[in-house]
């Protein structure tokens, strides 16, 4: 085997390599129950649940990220699988102050973790 065929089957490692870790990133399908409350009072407030639907709709409304909070008390960001994004409070302002399940792909990073939301629906 000369240089050049041990390079060009180092380089198709490597792309091959680096398509797996791609891949890996690219959110794993997720269903996630929990609250959809504003992100300030998820954080500041240490709340279980939403002080009420109005609550985080006014908080909503004033700029204040939507997030959804589950039992175990993990907050999940929605954000846009789009580039370039967007915000997702209209997509969630329905559900605001209510128990949903969520579905879609979820990414982790630096701590936190985020959902680009394929499916929402409140609970019964």
């Amino acid at each position: 085997m000369n240089v050049r065929s041990v390079v060009k089957i180092s380089l198709v490692v490597v792309l091959a390599a680096s398509a797996l870790a791609w891949s890996d990133e690219a959110g794993k399908v997720t269903t996630v129950k929990g609250y959809v409350l504003d992100s300030a009072c998820a954080f500041t407030k240490g709340l279980k649940k939403p002080i009420s639907a109005e609550c985080a709709t006014a908080c909503a409304k004033a700029g204040s990220p939507l997030v959804i909070l589950t039992d175990s008390g993990a907050i999940y960001w929605p954000i846009a699988g789009t580039t370039p994004s967007s915000g997702q409070n209209d997509r969630l302002l329905p559900f605001a102050g209510q128990k949903v399940t969520a579905s879609g792909k979820v990414f982790e990073r630096g701590g936190s973790t985020a959902i680009v939301i394929e499916k929402i629906e409140a609970q019964k």
